[in-house]
């Protein structure tokens, strides 16, 4: 697979994504803290403060140190054990991430363990998290998935994602619908048009999609329409008739309309401010 075709779908599979958070906790593991063979349906980060212990993960053994934090995907066969009385101490969250029909880190091939953090930020990231998910406003809510999309952010500048060799095939195919859509942008795309470049059933291919991506097929087309007319507004002279052109609008008012209508401006208003 191309790796920019990639790219991109990881780009708007993690702009797809949501991220629940089932707990988020910091606790003293006891001598007898063990679990053998189990396969959990949701995503585990484990930071550890201090302590020993044992972790297999997909078949990999670990045992690992302070200030090591520990990703094990959802749907993947865990173990883990203590190891005698000094067993750790650790920030823990468990949390599902779906992204479309699976969760996002059943799609990538990333590493389990990163080492090197800032020790005194991740300290206080999962400090918060857990205060955070203990408390019961709306605000905290929101604040619980700000912090865990903080710290996967910190995963993801470390290691540079792939999808994973299960589900190559599916994402050919969810990339090849992105591509058809990105060289077809100057002109008008339809459902049909989609649909038939998969050789799917127009009906077929609406759910299909919504499942993958979040959204309407085109919906979708109407996002990436007004990404590029952003992207042309901020790099190019191009007036507002010649850039609704590039898109494939024949009218330049209905262009404004539908930019303003997903973007909050005008062109001409956007363009002035970037």
């Amino acid at each position: 697979m191309n790796s920019i075709d990639a790219g991109s779908t990881i780009h708007d599979m993690i702009r797809n994504m949501q991220v629940h958070i089932l707990t988020a906790q910091y606790t003293q593991c006891w001598p007898e803290w063990q679990d053998l063979n189990y396969v959990p349906a949701y995503n585990k980060l484990y930071y550890i403060v201090d302590g020993e212990g044992w972790l297999e993960i997909d078949g990999r053994e670990y045992w690992p140190k302070p200030g090591q934090l520990f990703l094990m995907p959802a749907h993947t066969l865990q173990s883990y054990s203590a190891i005698n009385d000094n067993a750790f101490r650790k920030y823990w969250c468990h949390f599902t991430a779906p992204a479309g029909e699976l969760d996002f880190f059943q799609w990538l091939q990333m590493p389990h363990c990163y080492e090197g953090l800032d020790q005194e930020m991740m300290m206080r990231l999962f400090r918060q998290l857990t205060e955070a998910h203990r408390e019961v406003s709306l605000t905290a809510r929101l604040q619980e998935k700000a912090l865990l999309l903080t710290i996967l952010s910190q995963l993801l500048e470390r290691a540079t994602p792939r999808i994973h060799s299960k589900h190559t095939q599916e994402m050919e195919r969810l990339t090849a619908i992105q591509h058809y859509i990105e060289t077809h942008l100057h002109e008008e795309v339809t459902l049909e048009s989609m649909a038939a470049h998969l050789h799917l059933h127009p009906n077929y291919f609406i759910k299909y999609f919504k499942k993958h991506f979040g959204l309407s097929p085109l919906k979708y087309v109407s996002r990436k329409k007004m990404e590029k007319a952003k992207q042309l507004l901020k790099t190019t002279s191009l007036s507002i008739k010649e850039i609704a052109a590039h898109i494939g609008f024949d009218d330049a008012n209905h262009f404004s309309k539908t930019f303003r209508r997903e973007i909050g401006y005008s062109p001409s208003e956007y363009r002035t401010r970037i």
